[in-house]
């Protein structure tokens, strides 16, 4: 086996994307890796259970050995194996995001020798990470259009903290007969309608239906379609979703509702993300643009190079982004290091 990759974990964003980068990538390639200062820049740094079941979904899929894999931990040392399809469970134990989770390993399963069933436990809409509806309407048909075949049903909402939300997935491996012959996201084509709804578990409804007015009050000519949904999850919990669906893809915009903050802030929240996004005039959601880079190198081809005479990235995709997040280059640092 070749000699690790090192990787500072305190570079670009100084979180968790790196490291669920690294382990994709890493398992992808049958490349080493050690990382060190894990998500340096946050609050808490080293791993927490979200990252640590990140680690352990990965290395199960391809027999890895590894150290250094125990909360808190910042270092650690990734050594992969054969990447086998099956039938696996991955818990979080937490209302971690079940999301990333899945964006972790799905690339990996995508090069596996059988197809994969695979259930994770967490939560489904947390802070800081991609809701289900914007994994499975905006990620997920991404990911179909570069020749994936990926299938993914929620079975239980998990808010934070009680958690407890369960999400299955299906995972057929790549078939490059399958890989278009150009991936394009620069023109989603024209606007067919959306829709806002608002989302609670355990908590008034009224929280929703004033959220979900919020949001369609503010972007009348948009004309979205309003709801309000009740679910029964194991605690209590609130989102606020909005689709915008367009000719060629359909765009996801949210908001989760957390102790303290108050309806009124869910709701800007969601129609801020909107006006900017359209105001943009580009066709990759920003959040989008950072979770397609991994998927788009290992099945599309090509990879994102600096060319410092021009002081500027050359890359072979087309993606015509809303804004180049510190998520994204990031990514791009990964996969140029891998």
């Amino acid at each position: 086996m070749t000699d690790p990759i090192t990787i500072d974990g305190s570079q670009g964003e100084g979180g968790g994307q790196m490291l669920r980068t690294s382990l994709s990538l890493s398992a992808a390639y049958g490349k080493p890796f050690e990382m060190l200062n894990i998500r340096a820049k946050r609050e808490k740094p080293g791993l927490k259970r979200q990252h640590l079941t990140c680690v352990r979904a990965v290395a199960q899929i391809c027999g890895a050995q590894v150290e250094g894999d125990e909360v808190g931990s910042l270092r650690l040392s990734f050594k992969p194996g054969a990447i086998k399809g099956g039938t696996y469970q991955f818990d979080i134990g937490t209302a971690g995001s079940v999301t990333l989770v899945a964006q972790t390993v799905v690339p990996v399963l995508l090069r596996a020798d059988e197809p994969s069933t695979v259930t994770i436990t967490g939560g489904t809409h947390v802070p800081f990470a991609p809701i289900w509806e914007f994994f499975a309407e905006t990620y997920l048909p991404e990911l179909r259009r570069m020749g994936a075949r990926v299938e993914a049903e929620l079975e239980q909402w998990g808010f934070y903290p009680a958690a407890g939300g369960v999400v299955k997935l299906r995972v057929w491996p790549y078939d490059e007969s399958k890989k278009p012959a150009r991936y394009d996201l620069t023109d989603l084509g024209a606007y067919l309608g959306g829709a806002v709804e608002g989302v609670v578990s355990h908590i008034p409804c009224s929280i929703a239906e004033a959220e979900v007015g919020i949001v369609g009050n503010q972007l009348r000519d948009l004309a979205l379609e309003r709801a309000v949904r009740e679910v029964d999850a194991l605690g209590p919990g609130n989102y606020c979703c909005a689709r915008l669906r367009y000719e060629h893809a359909t765009v996801v915009f949210s908001a989760v509702g957390t102790y303290g903050k108050s309806r009124k802030a869910v709701g800007n929240e969601v129609a801020n993300q909107i006006r900017d996004f359209m105001k943009s005039g580009k066709a990759c959601e920003k959040h989008l643009a950072d979770q397609l880079l991994v998927p788009l190198h290992l099945f599309i081809g090509g990879c994102e190079t600096w060319d410092g005479g021009s002081d500027r990235w050359i890359d072979d995709w087309n993606l015509a982004i809303q804004k180049e997040t510190s998520h994204y280059t990031t990514n791009r640092l990964v996969i140029s290091v891998f």
